[in-house]
This record gives structure tokens, C-alpha cells and sequence, in this order.
């Protein structure tokens, strides 16, 4: 790892980053949010990026800030927003079987919120090309009036609703985390100028990602499930990302390409069955770098989701990073059989078929 010391994170932009760059953002108060003792989605998730970026001199350090309740309240109702903030200095407030919070996760959850939007504004602003907001709590699971599955706000979808505020006719979501992003996908499901695309291992929790769950309404094929076995490695993700996930973004067209970057199906984590290395991590990141290029101008921002193997992170957030830093080729896949994802690839292209060209 490069340093021990905390990031000397900034709000004010250097000089590289008015010419374009890569943005992260990671803030030590995030250390602050506590599940409860032996909780995978533990502190040392962020610790460890916090001690191996801390010096990068090749990223753009952004300064965090807490998302404004008004900025909560694109995606979540008052009664939720209350809910969590009544937690605030409380030593222990449980919202379901899997997710509790601690005297300080309210603050904690604002500034994971806002740490992408910080990013999202200054891709905006033409301030940096692309950047990734490390954060904790976690956000996908997290339905418009309930927190659930390690989430307490959904980031991801709150960034993708502040976009539309700000002028961003499309969004696309990617989400290559383990699980089903539940959350994301209900809150969006009718809307017609966002795209929930999701890789995720099936069936598991939360139970919900099925291949014929594609939309409601005028969302009716806005939202594109790929349900993966337990085993499915790198060269099965490749082969989805080239074959359906890409051609579906291109006729998509969207303005803004954000991603849920979860590292949960590294085939390292302990929750999950996955096995995926940072070569496919580097691929996927690398379509995504390349499908924000070729529609929507190289806009892109990733948030943090899952991923409770320490080494895997690190590693996962490196090829991610580096494919947004425009590496020039990620390196081959290392596990799996393209030809396996064929089953999962036919009913998907079935379910899909009305709505897209695959």
C-alpha cells in the first residue's frame, strides 16, 4: 500500500484537474458509522482506501460534503429522512435484521450521499472527466421509505435524480455489486429516462433481479437484469458487458453513466459465490469508461457499494481507477467460460427483446 497517513482531501480543485483527471473522494468521518461488532459492512472497508489513496498524486482529491435533506428528500420521503436522522447520537438504532446504525451514521450517510454528488458537480463542471466517490453506508438497497440490507440512503439514486435536476435528459446506472440493487431498481422502474442495468448473483438476497423484471409502465425496458449463478468468473461478466449491457447503453444513449461499484462478487468476498478477479473488474470498468465516451461525452461517477474482503477492495478500486484513468487495455479474463453465460444470455435477450436491439 502507498502511506499510512489520512488523505490531505481538499474542496478546491488543483490546477490538473480544471484540464480534465480522474476525482476521488473519501472522508476518515465516514470511519464513524458503526453496524455493530463482527458486521462485514465494518469501518476498516474505508480504512484501507483511506491508507492506500491517501497520497495518490495521480487522482484529484475532492473535499466530501453532506447531502442537504432537501437533496434526500429527490428519492426519499420526510418520514424516512427523520427516521434516520432521529438515530443522531444514539449508541445503537436497528432498521432491520442486517442494518443498524451507531451515534454518528447519520452524518455518515449524508456525506456518502453527498460525496457522489461532489463528484457528479464537478464532472459537470467539466472540472475532472470522471471520479469515484469511496464511501460508506452503502446505498442500493436502500428503498425510497425503508432502510435495509447494510443501506440507510441509496446514493446511487439519489446522484441519478440530481442529475435530471441538473439538466441530464438520461442516466444510466451500472451496478456490478453482488446483490441485486432492490432499491435502485424500484425507485426508478417506471421512469423512462433512466437505465438500471444490473450484474448479480441469483437467486440471493435481496430475492428480487430476475430476468423478466425489466420495467413498469413507460419504464417498460428500462430496466435490464442479468441474474448470474454462483461460479460465474470474469470471461462470463465479459461476455454479458459485450453482448447485451453495452449494445443496450448505446441505443439507451445516456447523458450521464453512473456506477454502482460493488466488489462483493471477487471470488475472495465471504458473502458471495462469485468469481470474479480485478481483471474482470478492470473490463467491466473499462466498458463503462468506454460506453461514457462514446455517448455521453466521458461523463461517468462510481460510488462504493459492497465488498468485504479488505485486499479485494483495494484491488477492485485500483482496476476500476485505473480503467477511468483511460489504462490503455485491461488485462485478460483470468477465471471462468464465456460459454456458460449463454444460459443466463438467451432468457435475458427474450425478456429484453421488445424494448432493444441485442
Amino acid at each position: 500500500m502507498r502511506g499510512v497517513n489520512s488523505p490531505r482531501a481538499t474542496p478546491l480543485l488543483s490546477s490538473a484537474a480544471m484540464a480534465g483527471g480522474t476525482a476521488v473522494v473519501v472522508d476518515r468521518r465516514m470511519l464513524a458509522h458503526d453496524p455493530g461488532r463482527g458486521h462485514p459492512e465494518r469501518p476498516d472497508r474505508l480504512r484501507v482506501l483511506l491508507d492506500h489513496l491517501g497520497d495518490a498524486r495521480d487522482l484529484v482529491h475532492l473535499g466530501a460534503r453532506a447531502a442537504a435533506e432537501e437533496e434526500l428528500a429527490l428519492v426519499h420521503p420526510a418520514a424516512h429522512i427523520e427516521r434516520v436522522a432521529a438515530s443522531a447520537g444514539r449508541a445503537r438504532v436497528v432498521f432491520d435484521p442486517d442494518t443498524a446504525t451507531s451515534a454518528d451514521s447519520w452524518e455518515a450517510a449524508r456525506l456518502a450521499a453527498g460525496s457522489l454528488l461532489v463528484v457528479c458537480e464537478a464532472v459537470l463542471a467539466g472540472q475532472v472527466q470522471n471520479g469515484f466517490a469511496l464511501v460508506r453506508p452503502p446505498g442500493h438497497h436502500a428503498e425510497r421509505e425503508r432502510a435495509m440490507g447494510f443501506c440507510l440512503f441509496n446514493n446511487v439514486a439519489l446522484a441519478a435524480a440530481w442529475l435530471r435536476t441538473r439538466g441530464v435528459g438520461r442516466v444510466a446506472i451500472v451496478d456490478w455489486d453482488l446483490h441485486h440493487g432492490n432499491g435502485t431498481q424500484h425507485l426508478f422502474e417506471s421512469d423512462p429516462d433512466v437505465l438500471y442495468v444490473s450484474t448479480h448473483q441469483y437467486p440471493y438476497y435481496p430475492g428480487t433481479g430476475a430476468a423478466d423484471e425489466v420495467g413498469r409502465g413507460a419504464g417498460a425496458g428500462r430496466t435490464l437484469n442479468l441474474p448470474f449463478p454462483a461460479g460465474f468468473g470474469d470471461a462470463e461478466y465479459v461476455r454479458a458487458f459485450t453482448e447485451v449491457v453495452a449494445p443496450v447503453l448505446r441505443q439507451f444513449a445516456p447523458g450521464f453513466v453512473l456506477v454502482s461499484a460493488g466488489f462483493d462478487c471477487d471470488h475472495r468476498d465471504p458473502l458471495g459465490g462469485m468469481e470474479v478477479t480485478p481483471a474482470g473488474f478492470a473490463a467491466m470498468a473499462r466498458a463503462c469508461v468506454e460506453l461514457a465516451g462514446e455517448c455521453a461525452r466521458g461523463r461517468l461517477a462510481a460510488v462504493l457499494e459492497g465488498g468485504y474482503d479488505l485486499a479485494a477492495i483495494v484491488e477492485g478500486v485500483d482496476a476500476t481507477l485505473a480503467a477511468m484513468r483511460g489504462a490503455e487495455r485491461p488485462p485478460p479474463p483470468m477465471t471462468g467460460d464465456a460459454r456458460r453465460a449463454e444460459r443466463v444470455l438467451a432468457p435475458v435477450r427474450a425478456a429484453q427483446a421488445p424494448y432493444w436491439r441485442l
